[in-house]
């Protein structure tokens, strides 16, 4: 009798054990996970000096953690630490621009490391995340309330659309989708068009780069590709695709965004290549002791910025997601603290609020104060 309950346990167990590996299995199929690179990209990629035995690399040897952390000590300190005011009690201030009424060149913040951007004549959206959660799952990740003011359906036709890397708050399956019919060129990472690929781009629209890479697709402006200290992967896999910064220049402007980004050799070889921007967005969000390396901190950020020689720093990674263990409005308080005295204007919009480049930019409010 006990030998076959055992029996029966056991199959029971088994079965159960296959019917959830079949389920992952069918759940990691969905389209909004991408795809791998593979075939001609999967040659391209291998011709890269910043890819060697199957993964891509920083410029400088880059681990995940900077202390004795795992990825299973992590998640559960995450689970089980509370950290006051990870997230606002209130709604985060925004303005909703109509971009299509914008004059001249200019920058919007959308949240986050999202932006809309007019230059030259260029209409150009980075990183954009529409939905609601940056996960794979609706309950992760949630944005914060007020800040989820725009959608595709808002945005004007795109010339460029440039991807920093394929991680879920930089590379939204819903957003992208929903603007396909709007994009004339993508622009991103080595590998990174696979996902597009599979998402129903067309080959010709989508144009992939190595770092230091420099794309013109219609000879009005010129999308620099640059390196950024960082990683990628959507879920199980890691460093299958490029992460990257942009430079757009155009004859009149040149402006940097970071993409994701810790501190390293990249920053003074970007300094180096360009003499100035007039504007660069820079990652100081999400940062963490634990991952020192992957996010600037604020003072990492203000002096990258000076290192650069921007006239003006706009926030990046911030204003939207709680990532890291930090209050939300941390970053904010500390690159203020960093940006006095330096040579460089600190702008900081509500979302929506446009960056004016034509001229000089009346000053914007500390709004994070105003909010619980």
């Amino acid at each position: 009798m006990r030998k076959g309950l055992l029996t029966k346990l056991v199959w029971a167990s088994s079965m159960l054990v296959i019917i959830l590996i079949t389920c992952a299995y069918a759940y990691l199929q969905l389209p909004k996970f991408g795809s791998l690179p593979e075939g001609s990209r999967l040659d391209a990629i291998a011709r890269s000096p910043n890819h060697a035995d199957g993964e891509f690399r920083n410029l400088v040897p880059t681990p995940m953690f900077t202390d004795d952390s795992s990825f299973v000590s992590v998640l559960l300190s995450n689970l089980f630490t509370l950290v006051a005011r990870r997230a606002p009690e209130a709604p985060i201030p925004s303005v909703k621009t109509d971009l299509n009424s914008l004059d001249g060149d200019a920058v919007v913040w959308l949240g986050h490391s999202s932006y809309f951007v007019q230059l030259g004549g260029r209409r150009i959206l980075i990183d954009p995340v529409f939905s609601r959660a940056a996960a794979p799952v609706p309950f992760a990740n949630r944005a914060f309330d007020g800040t989820s003011i725009y959608s595709a359906e808002d945005m004007p036709a795109i010339d460029y659309l440039l991807i920093t890397h394929d991680h879920w708050d930089h590379l939204d399956y819903p957003s992208v989708t929903a603007l396909r019919s709007k994009v004339r060129h993508v622009i991103t990472g080595l590998g990174v068009g696979a996902h597009f690929e599979r998402w129903g781009y067309a080959q010709e629209t989508i144009h992939e780069a190595d770092w230091f890479d420099a794309l013109s697709p219609d000879g009005d402006a010129t999308v620099h590709v640059v390196p950024a200290r960082h990683y990628s992967g959507r879920l199980l896999t890691r460093n299958k695709t490029l992460w990257v910064g942009f430079v757009i220049e155009t004859p009149g402007r040149r402006v940097l965004f970071s993409g994701d980004t810790g501190d390293g050799p990249h920053i003074q070889a970007i300094a180096e290549r360009f003499a100035g921007f007039d504007l660069v967005a820079l990652d100081f969000g999400q940062y963490d002791a634990r991952w020192a390396h992957l996010h600037l901190t604020p003072e990492q950020a203000a002096q990258a910025a000076e290192d650069l020689r921007a006239r003006a720093l706009l926030p990046a990674h911030v204003g939207r997601f709680a990532l890291a263990r930090h209050a939300w409005d941390e970053p904010f308080i500390r690159i203020a603290s960093a940006s006095q005295g330096r040579p460089y204007r600190l702008l900081t919009p509500t979302i929506g609020e446009p960056v004016n480049l034509n001229g000089e930019q009346s000053p914007f409010s500390r709004w994070w104060e105003t909010v619980e």
